[in-house]
């Protein structure tokens, strides 16, 4: 099994320092909150600014956490309407590669992050009401509760990423 969660990043994480012992609904206001955050780190971004330890832009993290908030969203409804438990992982640089995230505007990422983030939360409502469990390929059981805090641990790891590209680039 993938270590994942605290195990894998402690508690708080200690980069980004998420902790983990939130509630499922505290860790979907965070999620619900990134948005706006994502959208004020961008402000003066060109999408082209790196930082020497990070694989990815700015614009490529706003776009992978779009996705991964997109994939778990419909593995949770599948498990919710359709009985659909088992959930593969992906490879996110593949999934860069694929949807050319480098290529995305970072108006255009930004837009699309705010209506996964609402479809996010609104799965992962429904999922935790109905005690949703899926059978992930690599981390085994993961309950609506564990997918309530991992997906906002990731997005606002992310937001920390972004934070230290800016920083970067100055």
């Amino acid at each position: 099994m993938e270590r994942w969660g605290a195990d894998l990043y402690g508690d708080p994480c200690d980069g980004c320092g998420y902790r983990w012992s939130l509630t499922p609904h505290e860790a979907i206001r965070v999620l619900e909150g990134l948005p706006d955050r994502f959208r004020e780190l961008l402000k003066g971004c060109t999408g082209d600014e790196r930082h020497p330890d990070l694989a990815w832009g700015p614009i490529e993290y706003v776009c992978h956490v779009t996705d991964n908030l997109r994939i778990w969203a419909e593995g949770l409804a599948g498990a919710r309407l359709s009985g659909e438990v088992h959930v593969p992982g992906y490879d996110p640089d593949l999934l860069a590669q694929a949807r050319r995230y480098h290529r995305i505007a970072p108006a255009a990422a930004l837009w699309s992050l705010e209506r996964a983030a609402t479809a996010w939360s609104d799965s992962v409502t429904a999922a935790l009401a109905d005690g949703v469990v899926l059978q992930h390929a690599a981390r085994g059981a993961q309950r609506a509760e564990d997918v309530a805090r991992n997906n906002p641990h990731d997005a606002y790891h992310h937001a920390w990423d972004i934070e230290r590209i800016i920083a970067s680039a100055r």
